[in-house]
């Protein structure tokens, strides 16, 4: 548990550093360049990564249950898992209404997926890993959303298409990992 604890610190600590310590980062590309900070957060979320696979991989052979979730709670998982790749894909499609009316559609796109896996996922070892995504995807759209507010950011929907193309992406991502990906990366079979 101890490895999947201290990916998390690294992976979200490092995401939450524009939005907890904006100085920090601020003082970090002034001294050693922007290309050269954002290779150490790379190589820091890397990192982070790396180790909360490996510890939650490590704490699903010896699982402590909190709960054990009724079996229908893996349908209501796999329907909110829609919108979640939806709103991530539409992070990335420029010019998207979901950016224009939202405007951080990754930071809800997380909340999604965690708050969904939650639903359906009892151990402690889930409780960790997608309680700490939710509780951070819920502090950074808050604070980025004031931050936007504060600055006077708003960004620009360019036209219907765009968001049709988030939808397709999104929908397409979710076959691919629902179908595939999802029991190759972890290791579970979401619909088997």
């Amino acid at each position: 548990m101890a490895i999947l604890i201290l990916g998390l610190v690294l992976f979200l600590g490092v995401h939450s550093t524009r939005i907890l310590a904006p100085g920090l980062r601020d003082g970090a590309v002034r001294s050693m360049g922007l290309m050269r900070w954002k290779g150490l957060y790379s190589l820091i979320s890397l990192v982070g990564f790396v180790l909360i696979i490996w510890g939650y991989g490590e704490a699903r052979y010896t699982p402590t249950w909190v709960w054990l979730s009724p079996d229908w709670t893996r349908h209501i998982t796999a329907l909110l898992l829609i919108p979640a790749f939806i709103l991530v894909a539409g992070t990335y499609v420029p010019g998207t209404h979901m950016k224009a009316r939202l405007g951080h559609p990754m930071a809800l796109g997380v909340k999604v997926w965690a708050f969904a896996h939650l639903l359906s996922n009892g151990t402690l070892a889930d409780i960790l890993l997608f309680g700490s995504f939710l509780a951070w995807a819920i502090l950074y759209y808050a604070i980025a959303r004031r931050r936007d507010r504060a600055e006077g950011v708003t960004y620009k929907a360019i036209s219907v298409q765009r968001d049709l193309i988030a939808v397709v992406i999104g929908l397409a991502l979710y076959a691919a990992f629902a179908v595939v990906l999802h029991k190759w990366l972890i290791g579970v079979a979401p619909f088997g």
